[in-house]
């Protein structure tokens, strides 16, 4: 999840990317809102290693995905077209991961990060690439809520991925993770 618009430093461009490669060498599925900029980026670091890449789309189809939404459909294996707008789509999205990584972001960033701190998300935070990512603590010192949430930081893709997978794994084997308001496993 991340700054689908706006201008972007090619070091936080490089770091989306390299955060897609993680995913996929991680085995791991990117799930995006299918839409350009950050999340995009990370689509295409996680295709060039053959990771599935599965895009939740505000649009009813491809036409609306490309020409209302302006948003690419290069790189991914599936799209889903949910009709359901920019927000509606979010849940979706956020209750569709096992793991919410925040690159950069906005307003939409924000409010993804709201739905996986109160779904009780493992929460990877890639610092240093500005917008909300660079804010999660102040956020939360505002939110002062108990809800499982388990939040990862880390500068370098690599090991931020290492860090929110194994983290995951410890939820998975201890019998803690969740798969959506007070569901465990």
């Amino acid at each position: 999840m991340g700054s689908a618009g706006g201008e972007f430093a090619a070091e936080v461009m490089d770091k989306a990317f390299q955060l897609g490669e993680e995913i996929a060498k991680h085995d791991c599925i990117i799930l995006t809102g299918a839409c350009p900029g950050l999340p995009h980026q990370a689509v295409l670091g996680a295709q060039q290693h053959g990771g599935l890449v599965v895009g939740i789309s505000p649009a009813l189809g491809l036409d609306e995905h490309e020409n209302r939404y302006r948003s690419p459909h290069e790189g991914y294996t599936v799209i889903i077209f949910t009709g359901s707008g920019l927000m509606g789509r979010e849940i979706t999205t956020i209750r569709s991961c096992d793991i919410v990584a925040i690159i950069g972001g906005r307003s939409g960033t924000l409010g993804e990060f709201a739905i996986a701190y109160d779904e009780g998300k493992v929460i990877a935070v890639l610092e240093g690439t500005g917008g909300i990512a660079d804010h999660v603590d102040e956020v939360v010192g505002v939110i002062d809520k108990e809800t499982g949430v388990e939040i990862v930081y880390d500068s370098d893709p690599a090991a931020l991925v290492e860090a929110a997978v194994a983290c995951h794994q410890r939820r998975v084997e201890a019998g803690v993770a969740y798969l959506g308001p007070r569901t465990k496993v």
